[in-house]
């Protein structure tokens, strides 16, 4: 049955497919066209500069860490004399060698830098020893004579949910008479579910350059999603004013998160040392270091109790989400939030209940990844849809139709925050014809009905992803922009170029203002001695923040040089137009270029700073309610899979991706943003699996154990398009993020593989199967199906 819901709504949109963007022309507006990455002939050259890459000054010496082998355990001895005597070794540091605080916690002071007394996971780095060579550090590293007296562990949060033991405050939301709507809800469905974490696997790895400077300064060349938490971290390592540390970044080979909170123990640890040797230091770890000491996405252990009509109408849910959290805080309080905000994805839910813990596991503390708990918080509703559909016996499709919200009525989400602008119903009604979902669902059916091994699976999820973080404060951000007397400009902002393009579209934000192109802006380092007290790269809002603050810069530039034309060639100010590098005054019309260096003989002043809040974003954490989020990004993706049953392998055969980024700033950009993180998304929930052995040591800690999805795991057929509708909240260029939401279209690929096991049975029960799905969880699941049949039969 092709169920359909009215909704009524006007738009001026355009689904733009990759073959049909707007490329940029010398003088045509910056804004909107598909322009190169500001870096990518530097990318593609090996001219790029990274930390590693920036020339060494004379004297400079190496650091490595000291790792512990036990979960969790007290520390009884430390024997360092050979690892001093070592070839090399100039100093080996401790936790009483740090001057300040010995913490790099970003939100709760439970992270120590170096252990102290006690260990709390394999991997967590005790000591530090700096040596004239990084080998030579590396080496001595290993040579410290380590006793500890055990201790229990815990390694899975349902064993942290059982022991009753978490991280942080436990968070609850409740809407409704949930018993009530369970009880009287015509069919149930209860059970667990659970999600594994994700190693962030950025391809440069965590370093940090410390190098000193006089009257007891700190220049920190660090590889970091956050400037202004590492200067706060070094400071307080050294027990240092703020205006003492410097932290510059250019760029990031990659974070999706994992530098965030994770980069301040390796600034903190490089700027001790740099400090006490008073020389230059670097602290460069090698990736399997790197896979130990860091977090990863949290896992989630899931128990639910859904009660829906025979329709599949949702009437009521009760969730418990227990995260894995690591053995500290980190960042997972806010994880927690997030998820909890999220859980409804494209959904009305009536009546819930909806409770967090943070379990504290003995693990690599747990962090930011692409997403921040968003697409934990989806993928279980989504999976919760398609084991509905099943149970009655119809299509998922249906069963999601059925439960979106609406635009006028059935709009409000649990945490009571209206959801304006919704696209949902328009996209996936797109999707639905332009991917012939329909037809392919009865191709699927017929193919596995004459196919015994191979099983195909076919799955269409929606995304509805909130943009903003949800402490209102760190909704602000900051920019300068210089105009030089021949007409060029430097712009400076808050924000961390790490591959996603985030300085291509301030800049293009900025030229567009000033009526320049591209090639007219040049972005520079950020630095915390330039903009100050910024916030994170993260939670999508890179260009909505930063974009903004650049925006306000330059209209502020382009104010004083429309008045000075209008005061100098007559005319008004505000009939003054700035475009094709030449700006237009009383009917007179002249370069760009000769108006600014007129102007600055005039004394005029050539330079802003810009900046800007996100406006209506509140959050209350004691009742999980407020309005957290600006506005949503939508999208929705249809994904093929065939799937041998025999063996656990599947093939991602066809993707079809519709989504939604308001008025684009940069298509190109875009669409690589939709395609990377679907394929990110698949692979948390598919190949990347993250084990720990009995004796709590990650085993998967390498890339030859460790497995992201490869060029090979692309599909052949891989559709991507745009849905054009301007954002309709003030947005910069009334653009949308897109560095998170299209992370969530991966869960279409679970879907779609536990359709296709479904098929061995009767299609009315669910593989039990969680995820990652890797083969081996997909061949036990398959075993499993099989041997109910067989039983039933």
């Amino acid at each position: 049955m092709n169920m359909r819901v009215n909704i009524p709504l006007e738009l001026d949109r355009l689904a733009v497919a990759n073959d049909s963007i707007p490329h940029p022309v010398v003088g045509e507006p910056a804004a909107g066209a598909a322009s190169p990455h500001e870096s990518a002939v530097l990318h593609v050259s090996g001219e790029a500069t990274y930390t590693d890459d920036i020339p060494e000054l004379r004297g400079t010496v190496y650091a490595a860490l000291g790792l512990s082998d036990k979960p969790h355990a007290r520390i009884t001895g430390m024997d360092l004399d050979a690892v001093r005597q070592a070839p090399g070794v100039l100093a080996v540091l401790t936790a009483k060698d740090i001057p300040g605080k010995n913490d790099c916690g970003p939100v709760i002071e439970d992270d120590p830098i170096l252990a102290d007394g006690i260990v709390q996971y394999v991997g967590q780095p005790m000591f530090a020893v700096v040596a004239r060579s990084v080998d030579q550090a590396r080496r001595a590293a290993r040579l410290g004579k380590i006793t500890y007296e055990d201790l229990p562990f815990l390694l899975t949060p349902k064993q942290a949910k059982d022991a009753g033991v978490g991280t942080t405050d436990e968070l609850r939301l409740l809407k409704g008479d949930v018993q009530a709507a369970l009880d009287s809800a015509p069919v149930r469905l209860t059970g667990t579910f659970s999600c594994g974490g994700q190693e962030q696997f950025y391809l440069e790895g965590q370093i940090a350059y410390a190098i000193p400077r006089e009257k007891d300064g700190m220049l920190v060349l660090c590889s970091t999603q956050h400037p202004t938490e590492m200067q706060h971290a070094v400071s307080h390592a050294l027990n240092w004013q703020r205006h003492q540390v410097e932290i510059e970044c250019r760029r990031l080979g990659g974070g999706f998160g994992g530098k965030e909170s994770q980069s301040a123990l390796f600034a903190c640890v490089a700027s001790v040392c740099a400090a006490k040797l008073q020389r230059p230091v670097k602290l460069r770890a090698d990736r399997d270091d790197d896979m130990m000491i860091t977090g990863k996405r949290h896992g989630f252990y899931f128990e639910y109790d859904v009660g829906f009509d025979t329709e599949g109408l949702i009437q009521g849910v009760r969730l418990d989400m227990t995260l894995h959290s690591g053995f500290s805080a980190d960042l997972s309080e806010a994880v927690a939030s997030r998820a909890l905000a999220h859980f409804d994805n494209a959904y009305y839910i009536p009546a819930a209940d909806i409770h967090t813990m943070c379990g504290k596991v003995n693990t690599q503390s747990a962090t930011a990844f692409r997403g921040f708990g968003a697409p934990q918080g989806a993928l279980v509703t989504e999976v919760l849809i398609d084991r509905v559909a099943r149970q009655l016996g119809k299509d998922p499709l249906d069963i999601r139709y059925l439960n979106l919200y609406g635009t006028d009525t059935r709009n409000t989400t649990p945490y009571g925050e209206v959801v304006e602008g919704n696209l949902l119903y328009p996209i996936i009604s797109e999707l639905e014809a332009s991917s012939d979902y329909r037809a392919r669902r009865q191709a699927v059916q017929a193919f596995n009905a004459s196919s015994p091994v191979l099983k195909k699976g076919l799955a269409l999820t929606p995304v509805k992803f909130g943009i903003s973080f949800n402490v209102p404060a760190f909704n602000q951000a900051g920019a300068l922009v210089h105009i030089y007397r021949d007409g060029s400009v430097l712009l400076n902002h808050g924000g961390i170029e790490m591959g996603q393009g985030l300085n291509t579209k301030v800049a293009q934000i900025v030229a567009n203002t000033l009526g320049l192109d591209l090639e007219c802006v040049r972005v520079t380092a950020t630095d915390t001695y330039k903009v100050i007290n910024t916030s994170a790269t993260a939670a999508s809002t890179g260009s909505d923040l930063n974009g903004k603050a650049a925006e306000d810069a330059a209209l502020t530039l382009r104010t004083r040089l429309a008045d000075f034309a209008a005061r100098k060639y007559g005319g008004k100010a505000d009939d003054v137009t700035f475009a094709w590098r030449q700006v237009s005054v009383n009917g007179k019309t002249l370069p760009f270029a000769q108006l600014v260096e007129e102007a600055y003989w005039d004394r005029v002043q050539l330079w802003s700073d810009g900046f800007y809040k996100t406006p209506d974003i509140s959050w209350d954490k004691a009742t999980s309610r407020g309005n957290p989020f600006y506005y949503y990004a939508f999208g929705a993706a249809v994904s093929e899979v065939v799937v041998d049953t025999l063996t656990g392998e599947w093939k991602l055969l066809r993707a079809d991706i519709l989504h939604d980024v308001g008025a684009s700033i940069n298509p190109a950009i875009d669409i690589g943003q939709i395609e990377g993180g679907y394929i990110q998304g698949m692979g948390w929930l598919t190949t990347e699996e993250l084990v720990w052995r009995e004796d709590g040591r990650l085993t998967t800690h390498a890339p030859s154990t460790y497995k992201i999805p490869a060029i090979s795991d692309c599909p052949r057929d891989f559709r991507v398009r745009l849905f054009k509708a301007r954002n309709h909240k003030d947005s910069v260029h009334h653009s949308k993020a897109v560095g998170e939401p299209p992370l969530v279209h991966g869960v279409s690929v679970f879907n779609a593989i536990c359709e296709a096991l479904a098929s061995l049975g009767d299609g009315h029960v669910s593989p039990e199967l969680s995820a990652p799905a890797t083969p081996e969880a997909i061949l036990k699941a398959a075993q499993g199906l099989r041997q109910r049949k067989a039983v039933a039969a």
